[in-house]
């Protein structure tokens, strides 16, 4: 089993009740077992501001799948709450899954890197995470979680359950 780090984001269509649901599917997955979740945060919107402020989280899991695999079951987790891919990199969007960290590996391909782009640079990401892994977690190529956090203010990130 490899453990992994899942963050959950959402926008649209109460973001509260759409993190709050991926949690539960994400235990509900056989090849899937939820360790910890983080509580929930809202930030404002990376890219254009025109849009709602995101919900938050990150979940650890256990799992047997292969990276390649993960992404898969969380992309159809995301596909069953209504996520659209042609929107736009920076868009609105009911759901987010990201594959944060995976074990310790670095894994760059078309579809798939990890630790996950800006991780290392995301109150968004790094304090909810925070709350569930220790501050020595290393962020392969990044150093820890420590050291991460000591770099990044939290700015307007704020704690809502």
């Amino acid at each position: 089993m490899i453990t992994a780090y899942i963050g959950l984001g959402s926008n649209l269509k109460n973001p509260v009740q759409q993190v709050s649901q991926a949690i539960s599917e994400l235990s509900q997955w056989d090849a899937l077992s939820l360790v910890k979740v983080s509580s929930l945060y809202k930030s404002p919107p990376m890219g254009p501001q025109d849009q709602p402020d995101y919900v938050n989280a990150v979940a650890e899991i256990a799992t047997p799948l292969s990276p390649e695999e993960l992404l898969s079951t969380l992309q159809a987790i995301e596909n069953s709450h209504g996520r659209r891919r042609d929107a736009g990199k920076w868009s609105a969007r009911t759901l987010d899954l990201d594959v944060l960290l995976y074990g310790d590996e670095i894994i760059n391909t078309k579809d798939l890197i990890i630790p996950h782009s800006g991780l290392y640079e995301r109150a968004f990401v790094l304090y909810p995470l925070e709350e569930i892994a220790s501050g020595d977690l290393l962020i392969p190529g990044h150093g820890t979680l420590a050291q991460l956090l000591a770099n990044c203010e939290r700015g307007l990130l704020e704690l809502i359950s």
